[in-house]
C-alpha cells in the first residue's frame, strides 16, 4: 500500500509539472485479490481485538477506524493506513493451511431459510464446509475463493487442504457447549464499562482511562434505534436458543405467533447472548458476520461470532453499559379509522303489476 502512495504522489507530481489538469489515482488491485500490507495490519488488529470486520485485506472504514483506536489506547499518533508505524513482526506469515476433518462435518447442513422450519430443527448449522471456514478464520467466502483457485469450495471435503488467513485465534465453533449463564467475574463489576457509539458502529470495553477492546457493531437503526442510555449486563448466555417473533423484532409487542430457534451459528443470535436490563436488548452473535455494521438490526447490537466469544472474556454480569447515540424514532400514530359512511336511502318501492292492474 505505502508503494502504491509512492507512486500516486509521484505520478501526481509529474502531471502537475507537465500542466495536466486531472490526476488518476493508481488502481488498487481488484477485489477481493488482498494488499498484504494491509492483511498484515488487520491480522494484528484482530489479534489485539481491535476488531478490523472481516479479515480480507481490503481498505476500509472498520480497519481505519480499529487503526486509529488502537493507536490512540497504545499513546501513539493516529494517521491513516498508509502511514501508520505499527511494528507488525510479531505477524510472521500471512497465511496459513486448514486440512477439513470429518469431525467439522457434524456442523455442517441444510439450513432452511424459515423460521418455521428452523424451528423444527435441533441444531442451525452452517450451510457449507466455505461458511464454516469463513468464520472460522474470520475472514470473507471471495477472499478464500480467491486463495485457492480454482479449487471449487463447493466440493470440499474432509481431508481436503486449504490455504486461509493467518488469524492470531481462530474461531473454534466445536469448543462451545450451551451454557445459560456464565461465570460472573466480580472485579469487574466496578473496574470495567461498554462504551457503544451507535453513530461510529463501535463497542469498547473500558478499564479507566484504558481501552482494552474495540470491536465493530451493527446497531438498530430509525423506529429500531438501539435505545441510548445507561444500562447494565443481566446475564450472559453461550449458545442460546431464540424466540423468533416478528411482533417483536419489528413492533416490540410480542404475539402468539412465534418460533423457539435452537442452538447453532446459524442462530439469528449467534453463539452469544449478553442481555441488558432493557428488555428485549442485548450485545449478540450474529448468523451474517459478513454484514457487521453494513445493515441494522432490530434494536440490539450484534457483532460477529468471532468476536463476541472473545468479548464475553473481558466483561460480565452487572457491568454497566453506556450506549450513546440516537433515540428510535417515534412511530407515527395509527391513522383514525374513519366512520362508516351513511348508506344512502333505500328507493321507494315500486308497486307489482298485479297491484297496478288492480286500481
Amino acid at each position: 500500500m505505502k508503494q502504491l502512495l509512492s507512486a500516486y504522489l509521484l505520478t501526481t507530481t509529474l502531471l502537475l509539472a507537465q500542466g495536466v489538469p486531472e490526476v488518476v489515482k493508481p488502481a488498487l488491485p481488484k477485489a477481493p485479490e488482498p494488499i498484504e500490507s494491509i492483511l498484515r495490519l488487520q491480522l494484528f488488529l484482530d489479534g489485539k481485538l481491535f476488531g478490523p470486520g472481516k479479515v480480507d485485506g481490503r481498505p476500509g472504514e472498520f480497519t481505519t477506524k480499529a487503526l486509529k483506536r488502537y493507536q490512540k489506547a497504545n499513546g501513539l499518533p493516529e494517521t491513516e493506513i498508509e502511514t501508520h508505524s505499527i511494528d507488525l513482526s510479531s505477524i510472521t506469515s500471512l497465511y496459513t493451511t486448514y486440512t477439513v476433518r470429518p469431525e467439522d462435518l457434524k456442523f455442517v447442513g441444510d439450513l432452511p431459510s424459515r423460521p418455521s422450519l428452523q424451528s423444527k430443527k435441533k441444531y442451525l448449522p452452517y450451510d457449507s464446509v466455505l461458511e464454516f471456514l469463513t468464520e472460522r478464520f474470520h475472514t470473507s467466502p471471495e477472499l478464500i475463493e480467491w486463495l485457492n483457485m480454482p479449487t471449487k469450495m463447493s466440493g470440499l471435503k474432509p481431508g481436503d487442504t486449504v490455504k486461509v488467513p493467518n488469524v492470531v485465534e481462530p474461531f473454534q465453533i466445536e469448543l462451545l457447549q450451551p451454557i445459560p449463564s456464565l461465570p460472573d467475574v466480580p472485579e469487574f463489576v466496578t473496574t470495567r464499562v461498554i462504551k457503544i457509539d451507535t453513530r461510529e458502529k463501535l463497542l469498547g470495553v473500558h478499564e479507566g482511562d484504558k481501552l482494552l477492546a474495540s470491536l465493530p457493531i451493527t446497531p438498530g437503526s430509525g423506529y429500531l434505534a438501539t435505545p441510548p442510555g445507561n444500562w447494565k449486563i443481566l446475564g450472559i448466555t453461550q449458545m442460546p436458543t431464540f424466540r423468533w417473533d416478528e411482533g417483536v423484532l419489528n413492533y416490540g409487542v410480542r404475539t402468539s405467533t412465534a418460533y423457539e430457534l435452537p442452538i447453532g451459528p446459524n442462530n439469528p443470535v449467534g453463539v452469544m447472548w449478553i442481555g441488558l436490563n432493557k428488555p428485549g436488548i442485548g450485545i449478540h452473535g450474529t448468523a451474517h458476520g459478513q454484514t457487521i455494521g453494513r445493515s441494522s438490526s432490530h434494536g440490539c447490537m450484534r457483532t460477529a461470532n468471532w468476536d463476541v466469544v472473545r468479548l464475553v472474556k473481558l466483561i460480565t454480569k452487572g457491568m454497566p453499559v453506556l450506549i450513546e447515540g440516537p433515540k428510535p424514532i417515534p412511530r407515527p400514530p395509527p391513522e383514525p379509522e374513519t366512520a362508516a359512511a351513511t348508506p344512502p336511502p333505500p328507493p321507494p318501492p315500486t308497486k307489482k303489476w298485479f297491484q297496478f292492474w288492480k286500481k
